[in-house]
C-alpha cells in the first residue's frame, strides 16, 4: 500500500457519525474517515451478525473488542479475538465476517 501525501492530523472519533448498515442477521455500526483513497473505520458488529455479502475488498483488520469469525468462499475458516488482526489484498479471497456476541473492529482499506 502507497499512502498518498497527506497532512498529519489526529482524530477523534467520538466526534464521527456512525451510520448502521443491516446483515443478514444483526447490524454492524460503522464510523468512516477518508484520506484521499484510503478508508479508516471503527466497526461494531452487534450480537448475532452475519455479512449480507461476500466481500472481495482487500482489508487490514484489528479487533479491538469481543471476537469475529471470517468464512472464505473456499471453505475455510478463521476467528478473530481481541488483540488480533487479519489482512487480505483486494480481489484475493471473497470473505464473510460474522460475531455471535459482538465485536468492535478497527478497518484500514
Amino acid at each position: 500500500m502507497k499512502l498518498a501525501i497527506f497532512p498529519f492530523q489526529t482524530l477523534d472519533w467520538s466526534q464521527v457519525e456512525k451510520t448502521a448498515h443491516k446483515g443478514t442477521t444483526g447490524s454492524a455500526i460503522w464510523q468512516v474517515f477518508r484520506m484521499n483513497d484510503t478508508r479508516i473505520r471503527m466497526v461494531e458488529y452487534s450480537p448475532n451478525y452475519l455479512a449480507d455479502h461476500w466481500c472481495s475488498k482487500g482489508h487490514i483488520i484489528y479487533c479491538i473488542e469481543g471476537e469475529m469469525h471470517t468464512s472464505l468462499k473456499d471453505g475455510r475458516n478463521y476467528k478473530l479475538s481481541a488483540g488480533m488482526t487479519y489482512h487480505v489484498g483486494d480481489d484475493c479471497e471473497p470473505h464473510q465476517s460474522r460475531s455471535a456476541h459482538g465485536c468492535k473492529l478497527f478497518i484500514v482499506d
